[in-house]
């Protein structure tokens, strides 16, 4: 029979499933139903009858886990085309063969292909919302379209950020105008360059800021990191997000040659970037803070006391050798973190199990002493931790009522949860993303039985084929240059680890 309350509206039963409601270590999931009516939760119980009608479509959760969407805080799609390319490299070194202005302006097509591959990539390991600091360099508006375009049509969660900077990125990066010749200066770049033909921000307030609401992509700002962003441009930004209540995303002291530039270049706020943000008056829980590996103490004082987040990148922090964040002194500060799988050049994988994991046991490492448990934390940084990030814990990352449906369901008889000891502990330690079977987003299946339902697979591989070999063929290219430059990159690197910046992240063994 029809439940009238719910007559002429669009419903989905996820029936039957292992419900798992906590993110603590102990938590038992619990057999129940979830409807979910117009794309919100309204309902999480035992056998609901009465909504099993014909207009009501029904995903079968038997045997499976029904966890809450994860959130990605920190991503990059720009670069999706370049996973397995690189081996361990210094951030420094990495800027220069995987990052936009360093090469030729990309086509239309490559841009949203490479867009529909990352947003997939994260479908299909349960991430049900994408946090894209994108750079598009030069600045196109068809390219921005493409984007939109991408994650409108593949059913994904997206709140786009257009990363920009108005600094040089030489004059940001410590002693590489002093050790590379003046005449490669203008070919060195880092993540967004100055683009003199458009203001970015005002293009994107007068196409789609002051436009209607879109169903599931939204915004957020993007300046690239604070030093590559004058006074005058981070003010404009947070005048910005708060006229259109918008978060902000930025870079802060991913390596350490980050935190000596800020050492070096504002001795008026005692060498922090921390300090020089309150100053400036972009601090605060509309501010999200990734990386933060290299934070002082006093810092991480500073952000607890101003609710400013962080969102932290285990994966990249490590295969840039750019170390391991304070973790537990950013917990027991109260400091409140998301998770991010950043860029694919660095990462490799959009895969949020890989992330938890990583966090987990870089956490374990970080001090001799018995630690609290850390997988409750990945879980919750993975999903209630990014929705804060993205000011959206009334909504998203977490089952229940109110909440938007956004709902992953895992095979409970594969290997992985055999014995099911304990669901969040197996979440982040032992599960791949193999166990992923269904996604929903804001209602929709958008993955069942692990086949992608919006847009066909086989013509995404299609699309993907026909622009991958121009990419591969300006990648050599590029990487071919940065190897010209070893050497006063090597320099650079090496003068950098020899200062002192009063912290050190990286385990060198000695």
């Amino acid at each position: 029979m029809t439940s009238p309350q719910h007559e002429g509206h669009r419903r989905l039963l996820i029936a039957n499933g292992s419900i798992l409601r906590g993110v603590g270590v102990d938590d038992v999931p619990e057999i129940a139903d979830v409807l979910i009516v117009d794309g919100v939760i309204t309902e999480i119980g035992t056998d609901l009858v009465a909504v099993r009608d014909e207009a009501t479509e029904i995903l079968d959760a038997t045997d499976k886990l029904v966890i809450p969407g994860m959130i990605n805080s920190h991503y990059h799609s720009h670069d999706t085309l370049a996973k397995g390319t690189l081996e361990e490299e210094p951030l420094e070194y990495w800027r220069l063969m995987a990052l936009p202005p360093q090469y030729p302006k990309r086509s239309r097509e490559e841009v949203k292909a490479r867009t529909l591959l990352g947003a997939y990539e994260c479908l299909r390991s349960g991430m049900t919302t994408v946090q894209d600091m994108v750079t598009l360099f030069p600045f196109d508006p068809e390219h921005l379209e493409a984007v939109v375009e991408a994650y409108e049509e593949i059913g994904i969660r997206a709140v786009v950020g257009l990363q920009y900077a108005d600094k040089k990125g030489i004059s940001t990066i410590p002693f590489w105008e002093d050790v590379f010749p003046e005449e490669l200066h203008g070919s060195l770049s880092t993540a967004a360059e100055p683009d003199a033909d458009i203001d970015q921000l005002s293009y994107l307030e007068e196409h789609y800021l002051q436009g209607p609401a879109r169903e599931r992509v939204t915004w957020a700002l993007g300046p690239s990191a604070p030093e590559r962003c004058s006074t005058g441009l981070l003010q404009r930004t947070m005048a910005l997000a708060e006229k259109y209540d918008l978060q902000i995303f930025t870079h802060i002291y991913e390596s350490k040659g980050m935190a000596l530039q800020a050492r070096r270049e504002y001795p008026q706020y005692a060498g922090s970037l921390i300090r020089r943000l309150q100053e400036e008056g972009m601090i605060g829980p509309r501010v999200n803070l990734a990386h933060s590996v290299w934070l002082l103490p006093d810092e991480i004082e500073l952000l607890a006391e101003t609710g400013t987040n962080v969102v932290l990148n285990p994966l990249s922090n490590l295969k840039l050798k750019s170390g391991i964040p304070p973790i537990h002194a950013l917990e027991e500060a109260g400091v409140s973190f998301g998770l991010g799988c950043d860029n694919c050049s660095c990462s490799d994988a959009q895969n949020m199990f890989q992330a938890m994991k990583l966090f987990a046991l870089v956490a374990a490492i970080s001090n001799p002493d018995p630690g609290p448990n850390q997988a409750d934390r990945a879980f919750h940084a993975a999903t209630a931790g990014g929705a804060h990030a993205l000011d959206r814990e009334e909504d998203l990352g977490r089952l229940a009522p109110g909440y938007r449906g956004d709902v992953v369901l895992m095979d409970l008889t594969d290997p992985t949860f055999v014995p099911l000891n304990s669901a969040v502990r197996q979440l982040v330690y032992t599960e791949s993303g193999r166990g992923v079977t269904d996604v929903v987003v804001d209602g929709r299946i958008v993955i069942r039985a692990g086949v992608l339902q919006t847009i066909d697979p086989a013509d995404l591989l299609a699309r993907i084929a026909s622009v991958v070999p121009e990419f591969q063929k300006d990648f050599e290219q590029v990487k071919k240059r940065a190897d010209g430059l070893s050497g006063y990159l090597l320099e650079a690197h090496h003068r950098t680890w020899a200062e002192d910046v009063g912290a050190n992240r990286l385990f060198t063994g000695r």
